[in-house]
């Protein structure tokens, strides 16, 4: 499909080079059709990724492989309501097994979760791409949030019983912290920010579950990095962003990061999405 030459190109720092390890990436691209419309393809071709998760693809299948078909081996779950979510994982090799849906009927034909299982350099690998509900106060999206996290704090285990490296990556749709979002004082009334939601993360991270947030733990106690600011305003400008967009990794997994980085444009022209795409390397 042709792009949109009056588009600017996306421009980001330059590219490191991932040696041995296996790169990883994710990103909310906001409609896959508007993402390449706005060049997309020309971060994918300058980053050199093993494995690519999308959320809110927000397209068919045939519009998915007009993209990807050619170079990528692709599962996606599309969401029966059409325009709506969407998750891919694009990898560039074959995939052992495949599975669409978290595991409950509700949550089947809602397009939020894909899992891949690989073998790296001897190791097994579990992925899995994540579109977690957007919520509103008050409002039945809230209640649908809240019952796919519930589903969460029982999968995850349960992943993590089988005995393989588990990477859950997407937009989680919440920030863990204050040093998530750059104004966090004036949200803590907001979806995304609401403690009932935090909380869920504190288990999904702490002792209980036991997950690792793995640019949070290469990047150290510093605000964001931030993946997420509005197209509205001086958002991104001034970087009053969010950092909502997560790889959540089993220890042993996580304990081969060695790097992560928030691939966010120079320019605010330059973006494919209001998301930046976080890509970690992994030694296997």
């Amino acid at each position: 499909m042709t792009a949109n030459a009056e588009i600017p190109l996306p421009t980001f720092p330059p590219s490191v080079d991932k040696g041995t390890a296996t790169r990883i990436a994710t990103v909310n691209v906001n409609g896959i059709r508007a993402a390449y419309k706005r060049h997309m393809e020309h971060w994918v071709a300058e980053r050199d990724i093993d494995i690519l998760c999308m959320q809110e693809v927000r397209a068919p299948d045939k519009i998915v492989n007009d993209f990807l078909a050619e170079d990528w081996h692709v599962i996606h779950a599309e969401a029966e309501a059409k325009g709506r979510a969407g998750v891919l994982i694009a990898s560039r090799e074959k995939p052992e097994a495949t599975r669409v849906g978290i595991g409950e009927d509700y949550f089947a034909t809602s397009g939020r979760w894909v899992e891949a299982d690989f073998t790296i350099n001897g190791t097994p690998l579990t992925v899995a791409s994540v579109y977690v509900h957007s919520g509103e106060v008050d409002t039945p999206k809230q209640v649908d949030k809240y019952r796919f996290l519930d589903t969460m704090t029982t999968k995850l285990p349960a992943l993590a019983a089988s005995g393989r490296d588990v990477l859950l990556v997407g937009d989680m749709n919440v920030g863990h912290t204050k040093l998530d979002i750059k104004n966090w004082k004036g949200n803590v009334k907001r979806s995304g920010f609401l403690p009932e939601e935090r909380a869920y993360f504190d288990r999904f991270f702490g002792e209980e579950i036991g997950f690792r947030d793995v640019a949070r733990q290469l990047a150290g106690e510093v605000d964001g990095p931030f993946t997420w600011w509005s197209w509205r305003g001086k958002a991104f400008d001034n970087d009053t962003g969010w950092r909502i967009d997560y790889q959540m990794a089993t220890p042993d997994l996580a304990s081969r990061a060695v790097r992560a980085v928030v691939d966010r444009a120079d320019s605010y022209d330059t973006r494919f999405s209001d998301h930046a795409p976080l890509v970690v390397d992994y030694q296997f």
